[in-house]
């Protein structure tokens, strides 16, 4: 079973004092900082790059740091992520022509790696990689931006993904990013999901720890199996 991990999207933090920003929502019980990577080319937006990863690793961050590539190609930030401190990747098989090999790529620069499934996108890129897999995220909003509402339908996905993982036997970690709030993180996790990327949820309240216990206490006694 795997342990519930919340993880704050810096896409929705006060980049005028970021580092600040990170120090208060570890303080407050993060589990991972979560960087969301858009480059203008995959997405319709464009976000931020290696430079801040390595400066917030410079700064001290404590706690892992869980990158979401949504850039095209992808390799080339996957080994310059890996370089700046990250300890997570996650990237689109869309974003690349030779999926297995930019999975490799992730293990070979020493992080885990993550297979991100948009909305739209079918399990069928699992088929041949999912037991390569530490985690698999399921954008439960159509990425390129933050604030964006939860859709409903990635309940399903969830639950089939879940059992998917069951099959083979092995330890591998769904998470989930977009649109997770207080009252919806308990379905979500009754779903099969157990890592909660949350952006605006608990970037634009005033009390980051007050939010992020709300969403602890949902998660209590909660059966994975």
């Amino acid at each position: 079973m795997q342990p519930f991990q919340i993880a704050p999207s810096i896409l929705s933090a006060n980049f005028a004092k970021l580092g600040q920003e990170v120090e208060d929502v570890i303080a407050a019980g993060a589990d991972l900082i979560h960087f969301d990577v858009m480059d203008n080319h995959y997405v319709p937006n464009l976000t931020i790059g290696p430079l801040i990863c390595e400066s917030l690793v410079k700064h001290g961050v404590s706690k892992p740091i869980d990158v979401h590539l949504m850039v095209e190609p992808v390799d080339q930030m996957i080994v310059d992520f890996a370089k700046a401190g990250a300890n997570r990747i996650s990237f689109h098989p869309e974003a690349t022509r030779h999926l297995d090999r930019s999975i490799q790529l992730v293990r070979d620069n020493d992080c885990k790696v993550g297979l991100v499934l948009n909305p739209a996108t079918p399990m069928a890129y699992l088929d041949y990689v999912l037991e390569q897999l530490d985690f698999v995220l399921v954008m439960s909003v159509n990425p390129g931006f933050g604030g964006q509402s939860f859709l409903p339908s990635s309940l399903d996905k969830i639950r089939q993904l879940k059992q998917r993982i069951l099959q083979t036997g092995k330890s591998i970690s769904i998470e989930i990013d977009g649109g997770v709030k207080v009252d919806n993180i308990r379905s979500i996790a009754q779903a099969g999901a157990d890592t909660f990327v949350a952006g605006s949820a608990i970037f634009n309240q005033p009390d980051y720890k007050q939010v992020i216990d709300q969403m602890r206490a949902e998660l209590r006694d909660i059966n994975q199996a």
